[in-house]
């Protein structure tokens, strides 16, 4: 796993949103943020730095000191949004998308809400203990670009 600065952040790799606006993420995340067997995320809305959005499940969510979003969203921890509909709570907008594996799928309404579309490449970057992002630009997606290593793309 490539850190792109001394002491920086950790990337997984990089994820191109296919035609058929699918997402595949790195094997590394999906074992280390526990998506085996979850059959949908949660996803949250970038910074504004990085764009893209964050990945998390609802058991690292629930036991976290964000689990209020849950609590005080009841039609986001029931699922009972449209599959890519965003909510906004508190400076961020959160939604939720079905997981097929290590794969999802990407609405277009909520590719042109991020910012997002075909054919773009997003990095997944270890970012806390129960979200990683999946980064469309900033200083850590320019410092990729240029790395002389090998990052993977899924």
């Amino acid at each position: 796993m490539p850190q792109m600065t001394k002491g920086g952040k950790y990337i997984f790799g990089w994820s191109r949103i296919r035609e058929n606006r699918e997402l595949t993420f790195s094997r590394m995340a999906v074992e280390e943020y526990k998506l085996e067997g979850e059959t949908h995320i949660y996803i949250v809305s970038g910074s504004k730095q990085t764009g893209g959005f964050c990945v998390m499940t609802e058991s690292l969510l629930s036991h976290s000191k964000l689990k209020n979003i849950l609590k005080e969203n009841p039609s986001l921890a029931d699922r009972s949004l449209r599959e890519g509909e965003l909510i906004s709570y508190k400076g961020r907008k959160y939604g939720w998308l079905v997981l097929k594996k290590d794969t999802i799928s990407l609405p277009e309404p909520l590719m042109k809400i991020l910012g997002i579309k075909v054919g773009d490449k997003l990095l997944a970057i270890r970012s806390s203990n129960i979200a990683f992002t999946m980064g469309a630009k900033g200083g850590l997606i320019d410092k990729a670009n240029k790395y002389q290593g090998e990052i993977e793309v899924f």
